[in-house]
């Protein structure tokens, strides 16, 4: 069987350890391919040639590594489908789905290509007598970057493009769980006339993750998962003096006032809830809806359910397999829960009939209504297709609500109502905000991040934000004196 391996200096490499793990096709719900696990020999390995690629790269001009992002996004930008086909093969995505998040990452790359303007510093000319200031970015050293399966290439290419176009060197550290993706971007990081050393890749599982956080060479982790993992991570690097910028879990809520298009309500909950299987960390899992539009909200959104087809992403269908059986049969549990918290299901997507290998790990889209703000299935993060219906009887009680969740990741509110809009945007408590838009992830000129337990960290993710997070600013006080000033003056220098 396949092993996908590592990606060190420029190269695939086996390391010392001889652990594997299974990568699965969800589709068809078989090992497909094994993936090699990382020792902390191993890790040492990659970032030891990510340190030694440093100098040189980080020496090279603006424009040099200007021009290989920009060799990159051709290359992305012209093979994406190939990229998705391995999306589809190892997450289950559908193929539109696996080629869109492509399309979201290379935002961030074409961002990063105008690094030199981005990290321009600041220049203030005779700020006292014959003095001036100013500021200059340098890029920090080996960054870690260890990101989740639910997202292969998007999350990566979120955060390498700008930390290598800075002058930086990566080791990333990809998902057991879908790997090949990140040895897809290397060898075209390579292709593009990236050095060797500048971008390795370490697959495995937690030993690789800690040798990551206490590794004295790594100057930063960037991370997106789980909350409790996103905590861990945090409070892991830190304590080994490293930057962090860990994005956690969510609990998403669209608040939907009577005023509102109803129909668009029904397609964004639709698209919003069962896109990629529910396994986004921006999908939105809960619809509160002000009364009396709960009724037919909910008839509309299960009208549109009956359309949509489950099955093998390379098939044409709507949404595909989650990405684990174990995973599949977790989240499928909390069907149980509603029913048992008093909870109504109005669909229940276990009886599916998916177009795909019997063996895959379906689970069809699956609408709750009332839902109690005390079952786990409104409390916990189910990342699956599983859409709650809380209803609310006004715009104060749905906004307490949301406020009160100990997430605060992206939200949403549906509304003809310019003045309520206004009002939500400033008074929710939540990091992403969308005026009719149900998956408000930001531009890549923009930051994308959370508050509360969605984020933990110095600095969010792409966008300016992210440049400041891959750089340390040094300012430089100088005094050219004139040839023919002289003279020793011991007082404090004053204007």
């Amino acid at each position: 069987m396949t092993i996908v391996e590592h990606w060190i200096n420029g190269e695939t490499a086996s390391g010392s350890s001889t652990r594997t793990g299974p990568v699965y096709n969800p589709a068809k719900g078989v090992v497909e391919r094994e993936v090699r696990f990382a020792s902390t020999a191993d890790v040492d390995l990659a970032v030891q040639a990510a340190k030694a690629a440093f100098p040189a790269w980080s020496g090279a001009s603006w424009s040099k590594r200007q021009q290989v992002i920009f060799a990159f996004r051709e290359i992305l930008n012209a093979r994406k489908d190939e990229l998705g086909a391995i999306l589809t093969n190892e997450h289950g995505k559908v193929s539109s789905d696996a080629v869109g998040e492509i399309g979201r990452g290379l935002e961030v790359v074409e961002f990063a290509t105008a690094i030199p303007h981005l990290a321009k510093g600041e220049y203030s000319e005779n700020v006292s007598t014959g003095v001036d200031v100013y500021s200059i970015r340098q890029a920090l050293g080996v960054v870690g970057i260890i990101s989740p399966f639910n997202f292969p290439a998007m999350v990566p290419l979120w955060f390498f493009p700008i930390a290598i176009a800075a002058g930086n060197t990566v080791v990333l550290k990809p998902s057991e769980k879908d790997p090949s993706a990140s040895l897809w971007m290397a060898a075209a990081l390579k292709e593009a006339g990236l050095p060797d050393g500048v971008f390795n890749v370490v697959n495995g599982d937690k030993e690789s993750v800690d040798a990551l956080l206490e590794h004295p060479d790594v100057a930063s982790i960037s991370f997106v998962g789980s909350t409790p993992i996103a905590k861990y991570i945090y409070e892991t690097a830190s304590r080994n003096g490293k930057r962090v910028q860990a994005l956690g879990g969510a609990k998403n809520h669209m608040l939907v006032l009577p005023d509102a298009d109803l129909d668009l309500v029904a397609d964004s909950a639709i698209n919003a809830g069962f896109g990629s299987a529910g396994e986004r960390c921006m999908a939105i899992s809960v619809v509160v809806v002000v009364e009396p539009a709960a009724d037919e909200l909910i008839s509309k959104i299960q009208d549109r359910m009956g359309g949509l087809t489950v099955g093998d992403g390379l098939r044409g269908c709507d949404m595909g397999p989650l990405i684990t059986r174990e995973h599949r049969d977790k989240v499928a549990s909390y069907i149980d829960i509603a029913t048992a918290d008093g909870a109504t299901v109005v669909v229940d997507g276990r009886g599916v009939e998916a177009n795909g290998e019997a063996n895959g790990f379906w689970l069809g889209p699956t609408l709750i209504d009332r839902v109690a703000t005390s079952s786990k299935v409104y409390t916990d993060e189910i990342f699956g297709p599983v859409l709650s219906v809380v209803r609310v009887a006004s715009y104060d009680e749905g906004l307490a609500l949301i406020n009160a969740s100990r997430y605060g990741n992206g939200t949403a509110i549906f509304t003809n109502d310019g003045g309520a809009a206004r009002r939500f945007q400033n008074e929710v408590q939540v990091g992403m905000v969308g005026v009719n838009v149900p998956i408000p992830v930001p531009v890549g000129y923009f930051s994308f991040g959370g508050w509360k337990d969605s984020f933990f960290g110095n600095a969010k993710a792409y966008g300016q934000a992210a440049v400041d997070f891959y750089t340390r600013e040094k300012v430089i006080t100088s005094r050219w004196l004139d040839p023919s000033h002289g003279g020793i003056n011991l007082g404090f220098p004053q204007n």
